[in-house]
């Protein structure tokens, strides 16, 4: 069953009126989201849409020669599935745990079911579509005129919005193949950081000592991806 006053719970399920959650709870199952775990494998059919609650899951973007980059970060603020209700439902996107935790778990038709029954589901997932539709550009013009650093800072910030606290645990070689760079650039710029007092990097865990630093030196988009965040996910009527 969903436990609405959690302050982890999916803020998506969390902007459904009650009675609305209620009808959901028998379709949703929590479960655990290990970390490296494949969800989605790109061009093969989705049968299932996620609720992250605990978790960070990442969207890559595969290439031909075999190598990837980051397209999207979905945490407890939104959900994996749009392409259910889109209407294609085999993604070109490899989706895999990046943090691990915990999501909900809904099977595809009980999904596409309840959303083509309109209301407030439908009106809550539309409203996320449109903010991660705006994530995606966002994330398109930050790797085409951010700096190394300025995109490592904005991608740090965007973890930590969606963990409850100043820690990750996370190589260099995941971080780098996030941002779709050399592994040893990120590990200059983030010996950078480090010795500016923002981060400390200790064997894949690394913890966040000046969180304004970060901000400073990030990128306008990381700004602009704070005001989408914080828009209503339920429009006024």
């Amino acid at each position: 069953m969903l436990a609405p006053d959690r302050p982890s719970e999916n803020h998506l399920l969390d902007a459904l009126p009650e009675e609305v959650r209620e009808h959901l709870a028998h379709h949703l199952e929590r479960v655990a989201m290990p970390l490296g775990r494949v969800l989605y494998e790109s061009g093969a059919p989705v049968h299932e849409a996620y609720f992250p609650t605990s978790s960070i899951i990442s969207m890559h973007r595969l290439m031909e020669n075999g190598s990837a980059a980051e397209v999207a970060l979905v945490g407890p603020e939104g959900m994996l599935g749009l392409s259910l209700f889109l209407g294609a439902e085999r993604p070109n996107t490899e989706v895999s745990v990046q943090s691990p935790g915990h999501a909900f778990r809904m099977p595809a038709r009980a999904l596409k079911e309840e959303f083509v029954r309109g209301g407030a589901l439908m009106q809550v997932l539309l409203r996320y579509t449109q903010t991660f539709i705006a994530q995606m550009a966002q994330t398109a013009a930050c790797n085409r005129h951010g700096t190394l650093e300025q995109r490592l800072c904005r991608w740090l910030l965007l973890n930590l919005d969606r963990v409850p606290s100043g820690e990750l645990t996370m190589t260099h070689e995941l971080i780098a193949n996030a941002l779709g760079v050399r592994r040893e650039g990120v590990s200059e710029a983030a010996g950078r950081l480090q010795r500016q007092g923002a981060i400390h990097y200790h064997r894949g865990h690394l913890s966040v000592l000046d969180r304004p630093v970060l901000e400073r030196q990030a990128c306008e988009c990381y700004r602009m991806d704070r005001r989408r965040a914080e828009q209503p996910l339920v429009m006024s009527r």
